[in-house]
């Protein structure tokens, strides 16, 4: 009996070193700027070609802007980085999905949406919210710039044999309580390390209940709690996601026959996992972070327990309630909320209200493709009679490489990832939220949860 973790593993195995270590074939490699000038540069050294171009996926992210796209990159690094990148995909012969086109989009967003995600198969890239995949029934996590290199010239790398660690969440959850709330929730409840050293399948009827976007912005956040990675198996909703990319889609015959495979990746009951726990879906409510780590995180009406959590940075007090804090900064976008569900979970609460004057919002869709889809919708309008703008795609504001960058003490209420110190900006502090919590601070200025935001008048359209 085995955990579905086990079962990917232990079928991409191609040679066990010692008790411990493996050598491991990957399935899907997706590559950005960031990471693979250097790797490069080790195969171009060694005179050693990319292994698996067909197995290999490029697009830019992290470094652009997201305003006026069609003209250079001013920043120098950025520029630099995402020209080697080109230079690199000519040289040899990698498909890239550069700014402009169809397909581009922050990695991990693309990457779904193009039909590349596969349950059972073994994802990396050069980014630590690779583990976004995993909501596919895949293990997926990142890897450092020499690994980089090793699975472009041999489409594989050396990993250690992960523990795992069964997370469930039963029950159904309250309006407006969303996946991004249940990730910080569990995060919270375990810490910043609880799940070291360990790959994690969630499960339970909460998960079943989500959709592949929800599970996705859950497996991408897995890695803050410390994990390797994180993972859902594999179902219905999984299936029909995949059938409706272009690819799959376009592929039918090959998806029927996949499909029968995708429908046998489970843990056999009575599987045994390294480290269980439990928790109710109906004890999560909206949570926004205090702290300067992902595990700092409290319902919006809680106060500031005694742990510090990086207290003096953020400016905040012990004891103290954030429910009515005024924010100077919404950011709604990245690979944990950049998705279309996402953006059109912020325009319905958002339309017939207008922007409050002290926020200053950036509203990024995390692919070109997300970006079409709220034109065709028509969210963009909704959005601009509201007082917001809908940028172009990329990682903008989740990380200070590009000019998206909160000011110097500034407060943003950010749906991103990490809330470390000077991670949106030299000085920036950052408060992790849902998409939900994101639009009633950027209509009404202030952390309110969604109950009161009601009684004000609002999310009434």
């Amino acid at each position: 009996m085995k955990t579905l973790v086990e079962k990917i593993w232990n079928k991409h195995v191609v040679k066990q070193i010692d008790d411990k270590e493996c050598v491991l074939y990957i399935d899907r490699h997706f590559i950005h700027e960031v990471t693979s000038p250097q790797a490069f540069n080790v195969l171009k050294e060694k005179g050693v070609p990319v292994f698996r171009i067909d197995q290999t996926t490029a697009t830019v992210d992290h470094n652009i802007p997201t305003l006026l796209q069609e003209l250079p990159i001013e920043q120098t690094e950025s520029r630099i980085q995402v020209d080697e990148l080109r230079k690199n995909c000519i040289e040899f012969g990698i498909p890239l999905f550069d700014i402009g086109n169809e397909k581009q989009g922050i990695v991990h967003v693309i990457g779904p949406e193009l039909g590349l995600t596969v349950p059972g198969s073994t994802i990396v890239c050069g980014d630590s919210h690779t583990s976004t995949h995993g909501a596919f029934g895949a293990i997926a996590f990142g890897i450092g710039t020499s690994e980089v290199a090793t699975v472009l010239a041999t489409q594989c790398v050396i990993q250690s044999q992960p523990k795992t660690m069964k997370i469930e969440v039963k029950g159904k959850l309250s309006t407006h309580v969303t996946s991004k709330d249940v990730i910080l929730y569990i995060i919270a409840q375990l810490g910043t390390a609880g799940a070291t050293e360990y790959f994690v399948e969630f499960s339970g009827d909460t998960f079943e209940n989500m959709s592949m976007e929800e599970r996705m912005t859950v497996c991408n956040m897995s890695i803050e709690m410390g994990a390797r990675g994180g993972l859902i198996a594999p179902d219905q909703v999984t299936f029909d996601y995949l059938a409706n990319t272009n690819y799959w889609n376009e592929n039918k015959e090959k998806y029927e026959v996949e499909l029968v495979n995708w429908k046998a990746l489970k843990t056999d009951e009575g599987a045994k996992f390294d480290k269980m726990v439990s928790y109710n879906a109906s004890d999560i409510s909206q949570i926004v972070t205090y702290g300067t780590n992902p595990g700092t995180g409290i319902s919006i009406d809680s106060i500031i327990p005694s742990v510090d959590g990086g207290l003096e940075y953020m400016e905040f007090e012990k004891g103290q309630t954030l429910a009515g804090t005024e924010v100077d900064y919404v950011f709604l976008g990245s690979c944990t909320n950049g998705r279309i569900e996402d953006l059109r979970l912020f325009s319905e609460l958002v339309k017939g209200h207008q922007k409050a004057d002290n926020i200053t919002a950036w509203i990024v869709p995390g692919s070109k493709q997300v970006e079409l889809q709220c034109v065709e919708e028509g969210i963009d309008l909704v959005l601009k009679q509201a007082g917001f703008e809908l940028r172009q795609p990329g990682c903008s504001a989740c990380l200070a490489m590009n000019p998206d960058k909160v000011p110097a003490g500034k407060l943003c209420v950010s749906t991103s990832n990490r809330n470390f110190e000077g991670r949106q900006g030299v000085g920036a502090r950052t408060i992790l939220a849902s998409p939900v919590t994101a639009a009633i601070v950027a209509v009404t200025g202030k952390i309110i949860s969604f109950k009161e935001f009601e009684k004000l008048g609002y999310g009434k359209n």
